[in-house]
């Protein structure tokens, strides 16, 4: 993480230094609360996914918001967690490898620390590492329930690997993963609700097989922001997963947004200056692959009618201006909303935290690089 802060507390947007990542406080407070009106009364529990913001400040406000915990992708990522003040924590992954095991039953001294598998070898790994560093670890079955990714196939093999775990010194099977990830940008409501009806199937049909064999299956987790109210309304799903509804981005805003899946705002921006404007109709910004991921699509322009960001080099955005567009100047500012906020993050060492046009705040990243 550079020492180099960017930006001073008090600072107009205007005066700050770019790129920067930009956080606007109040559409992410609202977006906090949008979530917990769209939940509320029903009996499910929010385990926001911190491998978006990988920031404690924010997962601190997500639990104090309501959440019970955080999912993580990686050892790294729980740790910082950890060291931030979060109790309750889930890699939501299989972790492979000696080291990063051993740090994760280390890390189980100081939280509730829970760990997906779909192998009985890394069950052996986990009870072992459990076993060495004297804890118990929360282990899920990860079950494939669509994304064609990680997970066992539900049913017998899901419960095969219950037996496994529940049989194994160390460990406590703690429920099932069942997480529909590629469903979450399905751009239609009504396809992306079908997808999840196969997801929700496949847990209720595995978490009624685990029972009949008499192994409690206290838990099912999963859901992202593109779908998590049909996981709650389902009766299946215990805990949802979400991560993107604090920031949104460009991808994301291509969804067909419909009850009972509430309308997150933008919250999260690239701040960018233009460097250059060449010629009429093209404007070059300071921000290219290197200020924002661009594995979903390009970036927006936010709020300026006829711009558009055409494309991209390291350092280099090239904004297109509409025939008859009032185009940027030299040095004017821009924000842009990344077409993928969880790798644009990884890109910054702070938020820079923005009310009513003003730094509020600095949140650093801690967890920036963190991917092993």
């Amino acid at each position: 993480m550079t020492a180099i802060l960017p930006a001073r507390l008090g600072q107009r947007l205007e005066e700050v230094d770019t790129p920067a990542l930009v956080l606007d406080l109040d559409a992410f407070e609202g977006n906090l609360r949008r979530l917990n009106e769209a939940l509320a009364g029903r009996k499910v529990r929010v385990r926001a996914h911190a491998k978006t913001h990988k920031c404690p400040e924010i997962a601190r406000r997500q639990v104090a918001a309501g959440a019970v915990g955080v999912c993580c992708q990686k050892v790294s990522e729980a740790e910082a967690m950890v060291e931030g003040g979060i109790g309750d924590v889930l890699v939501s992954n299989e972790v492979v490898g000696a080291g990063k095991l051993a740090r994760l039953a280390r890390l189980a001294r100081r939280a509730r620390v829970g760990i997906c598998v779909d192998h009985a070898l890394q069950v052996n790994a986990l009870g072992a590492a459990a076993l060495a560093e004297g804890v118990q670890l929360d282990v899920y079955v990860e079950i494939d329930v669509g994304a064609r990714r990680c997970g066992v196939a539900p049913g017998a093999p899901a419960l095969e690997l219950a037996q496994h775990i529940a049989g194994t010194a160390g460990l406590r099977f703690a429920g099932l993963q069942a997480y529909q990830g590629s469903a979450q940008h399905v751009r239609t409501m009504q396809e992306r609700r079908e997808r999840i009806a196969i997801a929700i199937e496949a847990a209720r049909s595995t978490r009624a097989l685990i029972a009949a064999a008499g192994i409690a299956c206290p838990v099912v987790t999963g859901a992202g922001s593109g779908s998590f109210m049909f996981e709650a309304d389902s009766g299946v799903y215990d805990e949802l997963q979400p991560g993107s509804y604090i920031f949104m981005d460009a991808d994301y805003a291509k969804n067909e947004w419909a009850p009972p899946l509430p309308r997150f705002e933008h919250a999260l921006f690239v701040l960018a200056t233009v460097m250059s404007t060449p010629v009429p109709g093209r404007a070059v910004v300071d921000a290219g692959l290197k200020a924002s991921s661009v594995d979903s699509g390009l970036p927006t322009v936010w709020e300026r009618p006829g711009l558009t960001y055409a494309r991209a080099s390291d350092e280099h955005g090239v904004i297109d201006v509409q025939a008859g567009a009032a185009g940027p100047a030299l040095g004017d500012k821009l924000l842009l909303v990344p077409g993928h906020c969880d790798p644009t993050v990884n890109l910054y060492d702070w938020y820079v935290c923005m009310r009513g046009g003003v730094v509020e705040a600095l949140w650093p990243i801690t967890a920036r690089g963190a991917v092993a």
